[in-house]
């Protein structure tokens, strides 16, 4: 690794916008996954009976994670689009695209008829807004943690990346704590309320996205000449080993997630081990913790490199998955919190906050928002459907096929940290120690 290679990372005490281009972005990622995640926690408590009503509650819990899933599907088309107008024309043309196309599509959610009111009609609707959902979502990610990780200086890509990364457990903390209020209207406004009010979340985040200004190394391969006439077409062929371990590392987290999180709520209440309010609750307690465990961990990779925390926090979610149903088995509504809190704070955000600062080192400048969506995205046609998977192990195995599900994504995440390259390492991390102090601090970091 040499300096010049660093180099591409952006300047190295980062640039005067660093923290508000990365607050910026996290609370369009707040608002982004508020949208997103909110269908999911709708689909595990209420669409099964809206829009999927049938005598097996069962069933309509399949239709309904299907449904869900379909978002899902469509974020790596999201993310190839988004992706290559990034690396085309910036990455901040796409952030304000895809949060007014996801503020739209939420927003619609919940003016949607149900199959009472209209039928067939109804879960078709749900369906193309859903695919509007993911196309945006999958747009998103690219831009918002780019336009972070290069303004950031290199010493610190870790800790303002990570800001952004906490904008998504914020996201979910929002969209719980509106689910939570709501439960007690009753009826359609318990969750049609969430998505309506989503609207007042996108028009702040719209005003806040306009005032973030341009990656300045996107800017650098602009006025150098180096874009890539498709981007997309390029990483892939230069570059599709990184994007194979970018899906692998993904998948731990995402589809873990998608387990333990996702496929949790559904199960907690459909064995009747916690109530509507009792799952929402240790949603939130295992949202907020995650705020600040995101943030921490992401700061960790800046200290000890990216890779080593990867590897020990797959290997703990490996082991993990019997032990996650054991507990909340029993019933007792603290083991419940417990479970939920550090499935999601250590085996999920501890991947996220790695992420941030890892996935853009992993590819050239030229096509880092082509290759980082492409890695990132591709995974979450994986984890979209795995709660129906999830469901469906379950009806055959009990318990035990979900735990199992869950402890195999982690070890496809530990394969994936264990052939994946180092990217900030001791070497890289002196060569960042030697330029920071032979280069004048000129633009400082806000």
């Amino acid at each position: 690794m040499s300096n010049e290679a660093l180099k591409m990372r952006g300047h190295v005490h980062g640039t005067k916008d660093a923290k508000r281009v990365a607050v910026g972005s996290g609370v369009g990622a707040v608002i982004e996954t508020y949208d997103f995640i909110g269908f999911g926690t709708a689909a595990a408590l209420y669409f099964g009976t809206a829009f999927f009503p049938t005598g097996d509650p069962v069933t309509g819990t399949l239709a309904a994670f299907a449904t869900l899933g379909v978002g899902f599907a469509a974020r790596p088309i999201g993310g190839i689009i988004g992706g290559h107008l990034g690396d085309k024309v910036g990455r901040k043309p796409v952030l304000v695209a895809s949060l007014i196309l996801m503020g739209v599509a939420t927003f619609l959610i919940g003016l949607l008829p149900t199959y009472e009111q209209v039928g067939l009609l109804a879960p078709a609707l749900l369906v193309f807004v859903r695919i509007v959902q993911g196309l945006a979502f999958g747009a998103e990610w690219g831009g918002a943690i780019l336009m972070s990780y290069e303004h950031a200086p290199w010493k610190s890509k870790g800790r303002y990346t990570g800001i952004v990364q906490a904008g998504f457990p914020v996201g979910l903390l929002l969209a719980n704590l509106v689910f939570l209020v709501s439960v007690n209207l009753g009826g359609e406004l318990a969750w049609r309320v969430p998505f309506l009010a989503s609207i007042v979340l996108v028009a702040v985040g719209l005003i806040i996205r306009s005032k973030v200004p341009e990656s300045p190394v996107f800017d650098e391969v602009k006025e150098s000449g180096s874009i890539v006439k498709s981007p997309i077409v390029e990483v892939i062929r230069t570059d599709w080993r990184s994007i194979v371990r970018g899906i692998g590392l993904r998948i731990a987290e995402t589809a873990g997630y998608a387990v333990s999180v996702t496929y949790m709520i559904s199960y907690l209440h459909t064995q009747q081990l916690a109530d509507k309010t009792e799952t929402l609750v240790a949603l939130c307690i295992a949202s907020a913790v995650g705020i600040f465990a995101t943030m921490a961990w992401a700061r960790l990779t800046d200290r000890v490199g990216r890779r080593p925390l990867y590897i020990w926090s797959c290997a703990f979610a490996a082991l993990f998955g019997i032990p996650m149903f054991l507990l909340v088995n029993t019933g007792m509504f603290i083991f419940v919190i417990a479970t939920i809190v550090i499935s999601y704070a250590v085996c999920q955000n501890s991947l996220a906050g790695a992420q941030g600062p890892w996935f853009p080192e992993l590819f050239q400048a030229k096509t880092r928002s082509s290759g980082a969506s492409l890695a990132y995205q591709i995974s979450a046609m994986v984890s979209g459907f795995t709660p129906f998977v999830t469901t469906l192990l379950f009806v055959a195995l009990g318990w035990m096929g979900p735990a199992l599900l869950f402890s195999f994504y982690a070890a496809i995440g530990l394969w994936a940290a264990l052939v994946t390259r180092e990217t900030w390492g001791k070497r890289e991390r002196q060569l960042a120690d030697e330029a920071a102090k032979s280069t004048p601090q000129s633009v400082t970091v806000s």
